[in-house]
């Protein structure tokens, strides 16, 4: 089993996975449905092309920096009647980091490298006002999917890296396996067709990867760690 290694990473993102109507939300990590459409996209598929092979790969994904929560408020005007369009909330994730990876025979991943480096329509961070960062392909990696996630060193910014502690905890989110259990959300893309967009649901398993800081310059809670090791 081969894993293809994103980077994710840009002045904003947004991945929602349940957005309605005036508000649109952001969940916390990027989407499956997101990233899978990313690669869609540099194939050159439309949204009314089959999506079988795509939604049959597995995925993962690692917070290596959370960003911060953004809303921006939006009005709009029709401009060939000039009626005001309805207000609406979009939030996004501003400053994060990830590396999110899809797992699958390497017959499946072996066109995406081709792809993701001669894109075929532009390429977004689930929004099109979210550009995809020049250095988005890390690799193509002989590993299971979490080993894969666990072998990318930490790609966190240095001013991450020296407001964190000696040791950080990144959290690793993937499909669970059979005999795990986990949180129930709806984003596998079962069709793009704008008329007609169909998810299915899918099981995130959540672990964490344990990395040490050499550039932690954050002074230590003595009150914190007592309770740690106690």
């Amino acid at each position: 089993m081969n894993t293809l290694l994103l980077r994710l990473k840009g002045p904003m993102q947004a991945w929602g996975v349940d957005s309605r109507y005036t508000t649109r939300s952001t969940q916390e990590y990027p989407s499956k449905s997101g990233v899978l459409g990313l690669l869609a996209a540099a194939q050159g598929r439309r949204r009314t092309d089959p999506l079988e092979d795509l939604a049959g790969l597995s995925f993962g994904v690692r917070t290596d920096q959370p960003g911060v929560l953004m809303r921006d408020f939006q009005t709009a005007q029709n401009w060939e009647t000039g009626k005001s369009q309805p207000l609406s909330s979009r939030y996004y994730l501003a400053d994060a980091i990830f590396v999110a990876g899809i797992s699958g025979p390497e017959r499946s991943l072996a066109p995406f490298r081709e792809a993701l480096a001669r894109p075929r329509f532009p390429l977004y961070l689930g929004r099109r006002s979210c550009p995809v960062n020049p250095d988005l392909f890390i690799d193509v990696v002989d590993q299971e999917l979490e080993i894969a996630l666990r072998s990318v060193p930490w790609q966190a910014s240095l001013h991450h890296r020296q407001s964190r502690s000696q040791k950080v905890h990144l959290p690793i989110c993937r499909d669970a396996n059979q005999d795990e259990t986990g949180d129930q959300v709806q984003d596998v893309p079962l069709s793009f067709d704008s008329a007609h967009r169909q998810y299915g649901w899918r099981t995130v398993y959540t672990v964490l990867q344990e990395v040490d800081n050499p550039d932690s310059t954050a002074r230590s809670d003595p009150f914190f760690e007592a309770v740690i090791s106690s």
